[in-house]
């Protein structure tokens, strides 16, 4: 299966922290950093298999249908073999049974196995690698046990969330380390030595270089764990890595958790010389079954009107909108693919009177956290988005997600649909198809197996508001001047650019 990007072979996974009889003579490995030929990512050295035959240890590969009966499984949370503490904090936060991608590999965990576990959104991959990770912290809560990584801020931020609920019986000390916060403050928090750090890449690998002291803090981490990981593991993370990579011990476990197989991924299982376990609950890409997947073929100057169109079914009683979801649409995200586009739909839909908040990487990281709290917590039933706001939010109350803008790449058309109909729930998605994007639509229909419907509009209640649609924008298009947006596009461009030059003349 092609996914953006090139296949690089390369190996990650440390050493099993499994009991095992210690052989007569080890050499001890190079506490480096190495880079396989032709890799992009970097590879601990511990990962290398003691023997050097790759065929020496090969992975444990299961799929969903794979291995014996669900019905052979553990069937409650207290049969994973999890301390009680824990079983009785899911039963409190309703979490009753554990989930497929649960039964499977938190026993694995728990015996001390690496796991890679590729399931659908809202399957509870989360509880998956945090569940084992708490249960060994009771036994010994001194130092940080995790280090989690996470490919965006908000992401990261709901992983110290969930965290911090789970772990409360135990008195928890998490640290979410993101960008747009105080960095002198993380500095602080992580001298601490806090239980569990949840972090980007990139924030986590600026606190280490700007004080090498506190790399030690990692030096007896037992867990490291990469949400989303096959976009934590693309090339734009790759020297944050190395940097993060050479903190950490050689004696580990590692979690790595994605609801889309990569090549990275597909590569490192193939490679990695050491017994990890391997959970794929389907092959490829997948959408769930309980999700409606429609599109509507609009010209790219009708998108605004489709979509005030959509969303005033959301305003309508439950009969109105039966052929929508089969029930009220209580919230809606809306993808688009710039932040441009995100900002001016923000406007447009003020204008408009229609409440929303908007979630982009332009905005600060205060602003970002309260345009996600206040969807959240339903004060306002929209969400503006663009990819920030697409990998593993959980959010229980979306029903309805729009591509306003078609994704590039299938994989990011999984993970926002995958925003609703989640853990078995129902849910609509609907894409806003231009001429241009029919190729688009056609390479997404591939790859999830299945035809994508027509949504049927009825073309007079969408144009009803075209004269008032059409003032609105041009009022948007005149604020995004008056707040200099482009301005502010463009010297984000020329400091990334310093930043990139600087970064090359500090390597040189």
């Amino acid at each position: 299966m092609e996914v953006d990007g090139e296949t690089q072979p390369f190996r990650f996974f440390s050493k099993t922290t499994k009991p095992k009889p210690k052989p007569k003579s080890e050499p001890e490995a190079d506490d480096k950093v190495q880079t396989q030929p032709g890799s992009r990512i970097p590879i601990p050295a511990a990962v290398e298999n003691e023997s050097g035959d790759s065929d020496a240890a090969t992975p444990t590969v299961v799929t969903e249908n794979g291995e014996s009966d669900d019905a052979a499984l553990p069937a409650t949370f207290a049969d994973l073999g999890l301390s009680q503490w824990l079983v009785d904090a899911c039963d409190a936060l309703g979490m009753r049974r554990p989930t497929a991608v649960q039964r499977r590999c938190i026993p694995r965990a728990l015996a001390g196995e690496d796991v890679l576990g590729i399931a659908e959104t809202g399957s509870g991959k989360t509880a998956a690698f945090a569940l084992p990770i708490l249960h060994r912290l009771g036994e010994d809560p001194y130092g940080v046990a995790a280090l989690a990584l996470a490919p965006t801020r908000e992401l990261a931020a709901q992983l110290a969330e969930q965290f911090r609920a789970l772990g409360a019986p135990l008195g928890l000390r998490c640290l979410a380390a993101i960008g747009g916060f105080d960095s002198l403050a993380q500095a602080k928090g992580l001298a601490r030595r806090p239980h569990v750090v949840v972090a980007t890449p990139g924030r986590i690998a600026t606190l280490v270089s700007n004080d090498p002291d506190l790399a030690k803090a990692f030096a007896r981490t037992k867990f490291l764990v990469l949400d989303e990981a096959d976009r934590v593991l693309d090339v734009n993370f790759e020297e944050d890595l190395r940097v993060i990579f050479g903190c950490l011990p050689k004696k580990r476990q590692t979690f790595l958790f994605s609801a889309t197989m990569s090549d990275n991924l597909r590569s490192l299982l193939e490679l990695s010389g050491n017994k990890s376990y391997f959970f794929e609950a389907y092959e490829g890409f997948k959408t769930v079954e309980t999700l409606k997947q429609r599109y509507i073929h609009t010209p790219p100057d009708g998108k605004e009107l489709h979509l005030l169109y959509l969303l005033s079914k959301m305003k309508e009683k439950e009969e109105d909108s039966i052929q929508m979801t089969g029930n009220r649409i209580r919230s809606a995200i809306v993808f688009v693919s710039t932040c441009r586009t995100c900002q001016y739909l923000d406007l447009l839909l003020e204008e408009l009177g229609s409440p929303a908040v908007s979630l982009h990487s332009h905005k600060s990281q205060s602003q970002r956290l309260s345009a996600l709290n206040r969807f959240k917590s339903g004060q306002v039933p929209v969400l503006i988005a663009t990819d920030v706001g697409s990998r593993g939010l959980d959010i229980q109350t979306v029903d309805l997600v729009i591509n306003y803008d078609i994704p590039r790449f299938p994989r990011d058309y999984i993970h926002r649909v995958g925003r609703t109909a989640r853990a078995s729930r129902g849910g609509f998605s609907i894409s806003f198809v231009t001429q241009r994007d029919i190729c688009l639509l056609h390479e997404i229909e591939d790859v999830v197996g299945k035809q994508l419907d027509a949504y049927q509009c009825n073309d007079r209640e969408v144009t009803k508001d075209i004269t008032k649609v059409f003032k609105a924008r041009r009022l948007a298009n005149l604020k995004m001047e008056d707040e200099g947006h482009e301005e502010k596009v463009q010297a984000r461009k020329e400091q990334k650019k310093r930043d990139i030059a600087r970064k090359r003349k500090h390597e040189e």
